[in-house]
């Protein structure tokens, strides 16, 4: 999983001690606003008189955040009450960007994620006073997030600015699922047993074996040849796995051996796109690949036409339940002549922009203390899971051990939008120490773990975890560095992505790929990859 010292002169520590009160960093912070109140270090609750605090963060759950028992009752055991502004997700960024540019930004922002609140605007609006700087609060007022980057010190560095100063907490996760790029591809089990397969492809030559097998052998077994070997919407989620195969970890920039390359214009990537193209015309990649939605390939899918399939987990697209999805198996990485060895992205396992405080921020040390629970075991379940009562209760099993059973009215068949009603963790990035819980029972004899969590955890432990490389760290750039790589970086994703799909259906013949390799050079990815390359070397010396 993936910053430093603060250098200040005594007048400024000083003033900066006067104007915290309580103490922790209040850089670019409205010391008018500040609230008078005593900040316990430990314990509950968080402050010694009620205090108001505003939050803007995306709405994603199935209710509005204000009648949400897990944040109700947490503001009962802080004694700090929020007031929401959740607009949906697909308004949040307007929503963030608009407040940042009027100056009327709340209190703290939560759950944004780098997709909202990008790295390159922390750096911008950290510079400029907006969001303050977190470290020294983290030094006195989040002993539990202080644990998680004693014991990941790579953390640290993967949330420090340039300017040295950390501007939002991640998510950070440590789940059985954690170094998932993205959802696996999965093998449908029904035609592995039909065909008697015993042992899963290792290299892409095997895999191609059994693609034409998937094809030409009537698997699904109703006399038609209406099989589909492999399917994918646009090759987005397919896409990282396959690559792997020939040792390409990003369609952008890596790091091999401390070295930034830029992969689309390498020969391991030429390869990926050469061997999937012969998929595609021998009819083993879904010749809809580049025109279906996701809705058109999972009812393929319900149907059972499918062999190979992305998802993230494989009963969304077979429409399966849980005890069926066991049978259908993990894509276990393989290997091509261009990569020997089997590897497969893995996931940094962090999330950068959960939670930043702004300068509007009554008290900031009160606001570190409310968010620093969730990285602790117990408190990232009770964000996760809410209090008792409302999803789930106690109750005792056959050896008097108390667990958690669901509670009376919540619809099983329903869980995640039972648990989207009572906690806002639920589709955005919380700033949390995100772990595998126990399951919540539906009887308190029941075990621990779900079957399919036991399959899910091994599988991943047994195939992902070891092949598992990440293409490159979460690192900040600098303003000056991101101007650079914004000039370029939606270009060079738009080009690259249209001459994929071109390459791999044949559009675009082979014969021209110096062609594509020059317009790539002529678009400055060499200042592109210098610039990567500078911040790869500064974040490893951090």
């Amino acid at each position: 999983m993936k910053r430093n010292k603060l250098a200040l002169v005594c007048g400024a520590v000083l003033l900066s001690l006067t104007l915290a009160g309580c103490g922790g960093s209040t850089k670019g912070a409205d010391t008018s606003k500040k609230a008078d109140v005593e900040v316990s270090k430990t314990d509950f609750p968080i402050v010694d008189k009620k205090l108001k605090m505003t939050m803007l963060a995306p709405g994603a759950g199935m209710a509005e955040w204000k009648d949400m028992p897990t944040l109700n009752e947490y503001a009962k055991k802080t004694n700090i009450e929020f007031s929401y502004t959740t607009p949906p997700l697909s308004d949040f960024v307007t929503k963030l960007n608009l407040a940042f540019a009027s100056g009327e930004i709340p209190d703290v922002i939560f759950g944004a994620g780098s997709n909202f609140l990008t790295r390159g605007q922390e750096v911008d609006y950290g510079e400029q006073g907006i969001l303050l700087p977190l470290e020294d609060l983290i030094d006195d007022y989040a002993p539990n997030f202080k644990k998680v980057l004693e014991k990941n010190p790579e953390i640290k560095k993967s949330i420090t600015t340039p300017d040295g100063h950390i501007y939002s907490l991640p998510m950070v996760s440590i789940s059985d699922n954690a170094v998932w790029i993205s959802g696996p591809i999965w093998y449908n089990g029904s035609w592995l047993e039909k065909l008697d397969v015993k042992e899963l492809p290792k290299t892409t030559d095997e895999f191609y074996a059994l693609l034409k097998r998937f094809r030409d052998e009537d698997p699904n077994g109703n006399g038609k040849k209406d099989e589909i070997p492999l399917t994918d919407v646009s090759m987005k989620s397919a896409r990282p796995w396959l690559m792997g195969a020939f040792g390409v970890l990003a369609q952008g920039v890596q790091e091999r051996d401390d070295k930034v390359e830029y992969m689309p214009i390498s020969k391991e990537y030429k390869a990926y796109l050469t061997y999937m193209n012969k998929l595609y015309s021998e009819k083993l990649l879904d010749p809809e690949v580049y025109s279906q939605a996701d809705e058109q390939k999972k009812a393929k899918g319900n149907d059972n036409r499918v062999g190979v399939f992305p998802d993230w987990f494989s009963f969304f697209t077979t429409g399966q339940n849980e005890d069926q999805a066991i049978s259908n198996p993990m894509w276990q990485p393989i290997s091509s002549p261009e990569s020997p060895k089997a590897v497969t992205p893995a996931s940094p396992q962090l999330s950068t922009g959960a939670f930043a405080i702004t300068k509007n921020n009554p008290s900031p040390e009160a606001a570190m203390r409310w968010v620093d629970y969730f990285y602790s075991e117990e408190g990232y379940a009770y964000l996760n899971q809410g209090p008792e009562g409302y999803l789930w209760k106690y109750a005792k099993d056959a050896n008097g051990k108390k667990v958690k059973v669901i509670n009376d009215g919540i619809d099983q068949d329903k869980m995640e939008d039972e648990r989207g009603k009572i906690t806002p963790d639920y589709g955005i990035v919380t700033p949390e120490l995100n772990s595998t819980l126990p399951n919540i029972k539906k009887k308190a004899d029941d075990s621990e773990f779900s079957p399919f969590q036991d399959f899910i955890r091994d599988e991943t432990a047994n195939k992902l975890e070891p092949a598992g490389k990440i293409a490159f760290p979460v690192a900040y750039l600098s303003k000056e560095e991101q101007d650079k790589v914004n000039a370029t970086a939606t270009d060079l994703t738009t080009y690259v992505e249209q001459m994929e799909a071109k390459f791999i259906t044949g559009v675009e013949s082979f014969d021209n790929w110096d062609k594509y390799v020059k317009t790539i050079e002529g678009m400055n990815v060499k200042e592109y990859v210098k610039t990567y390359q500078t911040v790869y070397d500064r974040w490893k010396k951090q």
